[in-house]
């Protein structure tokens, strides 16, 4: 028990330094090692999530404060990164519950009290869109009820066919899609969520084309949900894949080519020269967003660094960070030999070679002077 917890322990310091340098897939990645050894420690849990968020995978940042709140429901930290994990989903009446909850056990943390009026905002200005629509298409059905009104309204020559007024009146009588939709974007691939609550896997099948994507709802005593956008660019069918969750149904979409969309779906409006997405340091993909946000982003994120670097242990600084370095560049069989050689060892081993160390234990090796002693318990 004590060789485990020790490893955990280096695991997690590693991982601590890897988020502080901004290397989140390598922290998310010792925080899986981690995990696997101390699947019960809420800490790793709520720590991944944080890098997931600061990779966009907002799905899996709320799966694992989730996770964090299960087996310690007093983890405030949980409860934050839940609710920015949420927030940024657009799933607010949620974000607010996990922030309201994460607040009673923080007590005067203003980073709960910042989110908690956000969310506030964002459902009120929902909210007044509802509102806003519902009474468009009141005012358009009663246009539509009676010959006088609508003689009055728009004069014959407005109802001839690609007139505007009368595409506006058909467009406002058309019924709301039964399911809302959303993307964001990644250099290499474009991730579409659908945002349906409760449908089972077995009534969702989506099939994938060069530049179509075509999803079928059918869920039972309701209307089929079909949507068969056409995309702005073109796809790889064989890796795209997709998700049925609790809440939403999550698409990848893998680019056959790296250009930046500028909108889901193809219209001629949208069909300019494509300019190549080579995002730089000092730009990160965005996700889009009708809504206004009011929150510091930049200045919420110092304050999680700044908190992340009290909590870093003590060790060798500089020999961490070349360990990250070589990490970070290295291709998956190298990754794969390092961490293999680097537990299996106790930490005394650390090669780069798959083929040297994949098909063997790796056994520990002590510097000069002393010897490997195994711990009896």
């Amino acid at each position: 028990m004590a060789a485990t917890a020790a490893t955990t322990s280096d695991l997690e310091g590693k991982a601590k330094g890897a988020f502080i340098d901004d290397h989140f897939e390598l922290a998310v990645d010792l925080y899986t090692q981690a995990i696997a050894l101390s699947p019960n420690h809420p800490e790793l849990f709520a720590d991944r999530a944080q890098a997931n968020i600061k990779l966009l995978h907002f799905t899996e940042a709320v799966a694992d404060a989730n996770r964090a709140i299960e087996i310690d429901p007093s983890m405030a930290k949980a409860y934050l990164r839940k609710g920015i994990a949420c927030l940024k989903l657009e799933e607010y009446q949620t974000a607010k519950a996990a922030l309201e909850k994460g607040a009673s056990l923080a007590s005067g943390d203003p980073r709960f009290v910042n989110l908690i009026k956000e969310c506030d905002e964002c459902i009120a200005e929902e909210n007044s869109l509802l509102s806003e629509q519902s009474v468009i298409t009141s005012s358009t059905d009663n246009v539509a009820s009676g010959s006088d009104t609508l003689d009055k309204t728009f004069p014959p020559s407005s109802m001839e066919p690609g007139n505007n007024l009368s595409d506006q009146a058909i467009e406002a009588e058309l019924p709301k899609p039964k399911y809302r939709h959303e993307f964001y974007q990644k250099p290499e691939e474009v991730v579409v969520t659908i945002f349906a609550k409760g449908v089972p896997a077995s009534s969702v099948d989506i099939e994938f084309g060069e530049q179509i994507i075509s999803v079928t709802i059918d869920s039972s005593g309701e209307d089929t949900y079909i949507f068969q956008p056409r995309l702005f660019g073109k796809i790889v069918p064989a890796k795209c894949k997709y998700e049925v969750l609790s809440t939403k149904i999550e698409i990848r979409l893998v680019k056959a080519e790296a250009i930046h969309w500028t909108s889901l779906e193809y219209s001629k409006n949208n069909a300019v020269p494509q300019k190549a997405y080579v995002p730089t340091g000092a730009q990160r993909p965005t996700y889009p967003t009708s809504k206004p946000k009011t929150v510091d982003w930049d200045k919420l994120e110092a304050e999680v660094k700044k908190e992340e670097k009290e909590e870093k242990l003590d060790g060798d600084a500089a020999l961490n960070k070349f360990f990250r370095d070589i990490y970070q560049d290295a291709d998956e069989d190298t990754r794969r030999a390092m961490r293999k050689s680097f537990v299996e060892s106790n930490g005394t081993v650390l090669s780069t070679n798959w083929k040297d160390v994949g098909s063997k234990k790796v056994e520990g090796s002590a510097p000069d002077g002393m010897e490997m002693r195994r711990w009896e318990y």
